[in-house]
């Protein structure tokens, strides 16, 4: 089954460079997004790198320091409102790097809160999202989702709900991270201090108020696939949410893509992800796309 909708060829330079520094800009950024199906403009709340996830596949350079400062939501209003209207003006294919986009760098897909860190660890997250509403709206951009991409620790705190009650009137989606099924796993992909039962719950708490996504890592570790046990695990993990009253819109298994810190991580085949994607509905019955 091909999950990738066939929207967007995955040798773009577009698509393989997903690097968060464009044009003069120091907050928001283009890429051409397998899982946006097209154009998706990030939105970087952690210039500092900050992330209470260690995750050893993450293609962030932790070891150069970040930029420091608190994002200041008026530079976000300037820099998304700037690059929106290259987008729609088509300046974005005298890029380089978008050159062989074609009308994929002109519709925008998503505005996404992504970037080099976590972005629900930002004091000001409610505000940086009304600011991404506003531009939403002012450009009339009523077909583009505001996505959160989050690895669900901070999902629980006030300022971050207000947030996604703000995104939930304006086209929004989250979509949390769960690479693991165990305790024992999730200690040695993700790397985390925050107790995973914290991070399920939060997962619970917030797809009980809407569909969510689920983003999960699937990998070669040590050089073998995710062990059977393990695999199973996570699928409880997802029909425990589901029968708790959590609502789960799709599941994202996608693979390594950029070089990664650690070298005992390592791709799967498309097959393999495949495989592994057949077992999730097969134990779930929830609908998963592959990105390989």
């Amino acid at each position: 089954m091909s999950t990738d909708r066939g929207q967007v060829p995955p040798n773009l330079p577009a698509v393989q460079d997903h690097n968060r520094s464009f044009s003069g800009l120091t907050i928001v950024y283009p890429v051409i997004s397998r899982r946006a199906g097209g154009l998706s403009l990030g939105v970087n709340l952690n210039p500092d790198k900050r992330c209470n996830f260690n995750c050893a596949y993450c293609e962030v350079n932790r070891r150069s320091p970040g930029r420091s400062g608190k994002v200041d939501p008026a530079r976000i209003l300037d820099e998304l409102t700037l690059l929106v209207r290259w987008a729609k003006e088509g300046r974005l294919l005298a890029d380089q790097k978008f050159h062989d986009a074609g009308d994929l760098a002109r519709t925008i897909k998503d505005i996404s809160f992504s970037g080099d860190g976590e972005p629900t660890l930002v004091e000001n997250f409610s505000e940086c999202v009304r600011v991404a509403a506003e531009v939403r709206k002012r450009e009339n951009l009523d077909q583009t989702k505001i996505v959160l991409i989050t690895n669900a620790t901070g999902l629980g705190k006030e300022d971050v709900k207000k947030g996604l009650a703000v995104m939930d009137v304006n086209n929004g989606e989250v979509w949390a991270k769960l690479d693991a099924g165990t305790e024992t796993w999730y200690r040695m992909i993700n790397r985390s201090p925050v107790q995973f039962e914290r991070i399920l719950g939060n997962i619970l708490d917030t797809s009980r108020e809407r569909p969510i996504v689920i983003q999960s890592m699937f990998m070669r570790v040590h050089g073998a696939t995710m062990p059977e046990t393990e695999l199973l695990a996570y699928c409880e993990r997802l029909r425990s949410i589901v029968a708790n009253g959590g609502q789960i819109k799709e599941v994202h298994a996608y693979t390594i893509a950029r070089p990664v810190p650690e070298p005992w991580v390592e791709k799967l085949t498309a097959q393999e992800l495949e495989v592994t994607a057949a077992v999730i509905r097969g134990r779930t019955g929830l609908p998963v796309r592959t990105f390989a």
